[in-house]
């Protein structure tokens, strides 16, 4: 197993409960921790959902690059979209009809929020149940809103035969300097689009959501290239400690940045509410993707922490927890908006309950959904249950 899976795992807990903190500032603020930093910081958490991208196209290349770079072949491309579903759509299938009965129910009872549900239909139910809702310029987002990012997930996987197949050949043809040249003009069009967008706060039309996912995904890739490159023979110690200084420089480059997006007047969209993130915060991507490098090859300071038992626990069960969360923060607004409690330290109690079950409903996803039905695909093309990689982890 190669070390960083351990630090990477960890990093996943963080991308899942920086989106989940995004989406739960508005109680936040009515008790008033939203102090001024952490604000700006949870205003750009969607960024986690860029994180999680590049983070999966770093780890599949990790996977599969001599296993799928070679050529490509019928076979391998089938098995690999197989168990790429294994991983993600049994809690996507479950969470999609929850999310729908949720709404429904809360309609029943009158409890909703008063917003718009015209996705509530079959025919975005079916863009849902096959992961083709976010494709093309114009998506409507619907049923459970994180999933919008599995659809994005889903084209990359359709298209990583073909990447890896450039991958391999980039490994063997280029030196490093241009596999960094490649990995910053692969990033150029995500920033070009996030400067010059002038549609929502989201990114969403003009094929924002398939840009994300395509420069993203495939820079993760050609981290990994630069890595297994730094690292072929060992890390030398100068590497090391340099990395080890960025793991901690970058994450903090971001929230300086996110700080000084937010306090810029110009930067902000019109209309939009004080928990929307301002604009260009997409040119913040290449630090979380570089960072992801660095991590893959420090071995000290905070890859221990992110290397916890807790946060290793965390990463499994972050793609849980970015499923259930909104569907649970939905029904906990509902409830207190029955209940009338608004404010006052009742609220403040609402609040530990809603972040601590959160953490509980997604640990219970993994264990009697996520985690038992992929180990049942997996068997069903003779792999093994767990993935090597955690195999070795839960052994370690």
């Amino acid at each position: 197993m190669q070390q960083f899976i351990r630090q990477l795992t960890g990093v996943r807990f963080l991308a899942a409960a920086w989106v989940m903190l995004y989406h739960f500032q508005a109680p936040l603020a009515t008790i008033g921790v939203l102090v001024p930093v952490l604000h700006e910081f949870l205003r750009v958490g969607r960024l986690g959902v860029d994180l999680f991208f590049a983070l999966s196209g770093f780890i599949l290349t990790h996977t599969y690059l001599t296993k799928l770079g070679p050529r490509v072949t019928r076979e391998g491309s089938l098995r690999f979209w197989w168990l790429r579903l294994a991983r993600i759509y049994p809690v996507h299938f479950v969470m999609l009809n929850v999310a729908g009965l949720a709404v429904v129910a809360q309609q029943a009872v009158g409890a909703g929020d008063g917003s718009s549900r015209d996705w509530l239909n079959p025919v975005d139910y079916l863009k849902q149940l096959f992961l083709v809702q976010e494709w093309g310029p114009d998506p409507q987002r619907g049923w459970n809103f994180p999933a919008w990012s599995l659809s994005m997930e889903w084209l990359a996987y359709l298209l990583f035969p073909l990447l890896v197949l450039a991958l391999f050949r980039f490994r063997e043809r280029l030196a490093t300097r241009w596999l960094v040249a490649l990995w910053v003009a692969v990033l150029v069009p995500l920033l070009w689009y996030g400067v010059t967008y002038t549609g929502d706060p989201y990114y969403i039309s003009g094929w924002g959501s398939t840009i994300r996912i395509l420069t993203e995904f495939t820079a993760g890739g050609i981290t990994y290239l630069i890595v297994a490159r730094l690292t072929v023979d060992g890390v030398r110690e100068r590497t090391e400690r340099l990395a080890t200084t960025l793991s901690v420089v970058l994450p903090l480059a971001v929230v300086v940045a996110a700080v000084a997006l937010g306090n810029v007047a110009a930067l902000q969209w019109p209309g939009a509410g004080p928990n929307e993130p301002p604009k260009y915060h997409l040119v913040l991507v290449p630090l979380l993707v570089a960072w992801i490098g660095v991590l893959a090859v420090s071995r000290r300071g905070l890859v221990r922490f992110l290397s916890t038992e807790r946060l290793v626990l965390g990463g499994y069960i972050s793609y849980s927890l970015y499923m259930t969360h909104t569907v649970w923060y939905g029904l906990w607004r509902a409830g207190l908006k029955a209940a009338g409690i608004s404010g006052g330290p009742l609220y403040a109690v609402a609040i530990v309950v809603l972040l601590a079950a959160a953490l509980v409903i997604a640990w219970l996803m993994w264990r009697i959904v996520e985690e038992p039905a992929r180990e049942w695909m997996r068997r069903r093309v003779g792999t093994r249950p767990k993935p090597v990689e955690e195999r070795a982890l839960e052994s370690s």
